[in-house]
């Protein structure tokens, strides 16, 4: 639990200067409120005893008695000089001002804290995203999209209502109680601590409760995780869903989960509410130990006279909301608690691609690229194996093979979406891992099979990552992408919005505005992943010609899935199994009559 509460410590860190004023605003209007009640026994004093209104000042000293004998005193004074109904008056009004204050300070202390949590809650969303982008390729293997989609989102908005919202109200109520158990001490030192006794014993129950409340609430959250994804899975693939009449089976398994995210749901609320009625019943049974002791002590004591009792009683009823308040506070602490653990496994997860301190920069490619003896490896899957060939400036180099020969994976070591595990990949002399990742990643344009477009305009899709670039310069790369014309066809033109996933478009039309994006970088190396693959043959004619337009003056290795594309290549690698069988010009294997020649024979065939 300490761990716990540590984390929260950390979170509000940056914020003493605030923290320091919502803690005086508390303890101002907690003070308020024990002078409003310290009234209540002068105030008895005059209707129920009014001859004993002292005459003379008392002797200083600090106890609870004097404290009362001086109130009666100056109320004794107006008694005799204005006559008891107007001191009375006096003091209503006095109590009146004093729960005014009490409150406005209390609502001030509010309006202070809300700017904190709405900083920490913003710099918690910020924190995620960053580092969803910065994490690996391979991290989103292991995880589920909606699971991360829902630790961003839902998971920060639980710290924010379980536990930030809770702070302020907590530093009043803590401060409430020692400032009121403090007030009781001071009347009747013994009495106070007798009473006190039976805290301990709701203090375990309740502890009991929130244990299993945290381990609830994390199970909730990783089912509300699983919900999320099944529903971004089936937006995204309703077509096929659809098609396949799997509409019954998708709502089937919806609501089985939603089933159990249900009954967990309820499992919290019960235990989460649970605190409160112990709090109440609690608090009852101390009042009901007050009353009997209370009633004792006046008959043995002089001194502890029916307005202290009275006063005594109200003041200690004062505490019983505080403890509730602290008790749900709490429950509710342990569900944001297991939202916060979420949110620092995200931001914890270990970064495999790194930068090295004393990395070198590089602004352009001199040399070629050489691929040296590399091995790679998803999990316990080999995918490459000894893999060694060069890129020389200014070439171009093919590779081609069956599905699951490791292909694609080659194109993703380069700018360093992954790390080689054995061997070397070199830009130059320089191996890749000892380079700056970003000054590495900006000497490739990458067009792939999967048009990736964002829900934002034309203009935005085209200068991703250069939102400097001015309008002539993007409007000049679509058209070296040849979808100029259709732009302007467009009645919004470059500011029109793509949709979601570019869905707006066709496919060529997406394709084409990432040859765009390609020509508007203009990198000194082009990386092309089977990027007409999924055209049909009128837009692959029309992608192909953007394309071969992109490719000069680049140093290009490309990805074959339809062999026709690669005929002019430089050097074309087969690859099977992620090791290379055959490497050559298209003249030089074809003449081999081996794997290449017999994949070019079946595609001619198949077309």
């Amino acid at each position: 639990m300490a761990k716990d509460y540590r984390k929260i410590i950390q979170l509000l860190k940056p914020y003493p200067l605030r923290l320091s004023a919502i803690a005086l605003l508390n303890l101002v209007s907690v003070l308020f409120s024990i002078f409003s009640i310290t009234m209540i026994a002068p105030f008895l004093s005059i209707i129920f005893n009014p001859e004993s209104m002292m005459t003379s000042l008392p002797e200083p000293s600090f106890n609870a008695d004097t404290l009362i004998a001086f109130l009666q005193y100056a109320i004794g004074l107006v008694v005799r000089e204005k006559g008891t109904a107007f001191a009375l008056g006096t003091v209503i009004l006095f109590v009146f001002l004093l729960f005014a204050l009490k409150n406005i300070f209390s609502y001030l202390s509010i309006v202070c804290s809300v700017p904190m949590r709405s900083r920490i809650t913003q710099q918690l969303r910020e924190k995620c995203y960053d580092r969803l982008l910065i994490l690996p390729l391979s991290f989103y293997g292991k995880k589920r999209k909606g699971d991360l989609l829902s630790r961003v989102i839902n998971d920060i908005q639980e710290v924010d209502t379980s536990i930030l919202q809770y702070v302020q109200q907590l530093l009043k109520e803590l401060l409430t109680l020692l400032l009121f158990f403090g007030m009781l001490l001071f009347i009747h030192v013994k009495f106070t601590l007798f009473v006190l006794a039976v805290i301990p014993i709701g203090g375990l129950i309740i502890s009991s409760i929130q244990r299993k409340l945290k381990k609830k609430s994390l199970a909730a959250k990783q089912q509300e995780s699983l919900i999320l994804t099944l529903s971004e899975e089936s937006i995204y693939g309703l077509k096929v869903i659809k098609a396949f009449n799997g509409i019954r089976h998708r709502m089937g398994q919806f609501a089985k989960e939603n089933g159990k995210y249900n009954r967990i749901l309820i499992k919290i609320n019960r235990l989460k509410d649970l605190s409160s009625p112990i709090s109440d019943f609690l608090g009852m049974c101390m009042v009901v130990i007050i009353l009997i002791a209370g009633s004792r002590l006046l008959s043995t004591n002089s001194r502890f006279t029916a307005e202290i009792f009275i006063t005594y009683l109200i003041l200690f009823t004062q505490i019983i909301n505080p403890i509730k308040i602290i008790a749900e506070a709490n429950a509710n602490f342990k569900k944001g608690f297991a939202s916060l653990q979420r949110i620092e496994e995200l931001l914890q997860a270990e970064e495999e691609i790194k930068e090295k301190a004393n990395a070198k920069g590089i602004n352009e490619l001199e040399e070629g690229i050489c691929f040296e003896n590399v091995g790679f490896s998803y999990a316990d899957k080999k995918v490459l194996q000894h893999l060694s060939f060069k890129i020389p400036k200014g070439k171009t180099v093919a590779i081609c093979g069956p599905s699951g020969a490791g292909k694609s994976t080659i194109a993703d070591l380069l700018p360093r979406f992954y790390d080689v595990c054995e061997g070397s990949i070199r830009v130059g002399k320089t191996d890749i891992r000892d380079l700056k990742i970003n000054e590495l990643r900006q000497l490739f344009s990458i067009v792939s099979q999967e048009s990736i477009l964002f829900n934002d305009t034309l203009f935005n899709n085209i200068a991703l990552g250069r939102p400097e670039t001015d309008v002539e310069a993007v409007w000049k790369a679509a058209q070296m992408a040849q979808i100029d014309e259709f732009i302007r066809g467009l009645d919004q033109g470059m500011q029109t919005e793509v949709g979601d996933r570019g869905m707006k478009l066709s496919g060529g039309e997406r394709q084409r505005i990432n040859i765009a994006r390609a020509f508007l970088r203009n990198a000194p190396i082009l990386i092309l992943d089977e990027a007409t693959s999924a055209l049909d043959a009128t837009s692959e004619r029309q992608v192909q010609q953007a394309i071969n337009q992109l490719m000069r003056d680049k140093t290009c290795l490309i990805i074959a899935h339809r062999l026709s594309t690669i005929r002019l290549a430089d050097v074309i690698l087969v690859l099977e199994e992620g090791k290379i069988i055959e490497r050559g010009n298209h003249e030089t294997l074809m003449a081999a009559n081996g794997r290449y020649k017999k994949m070019v024979d079946l595609q001619s065939f198949m077309e």
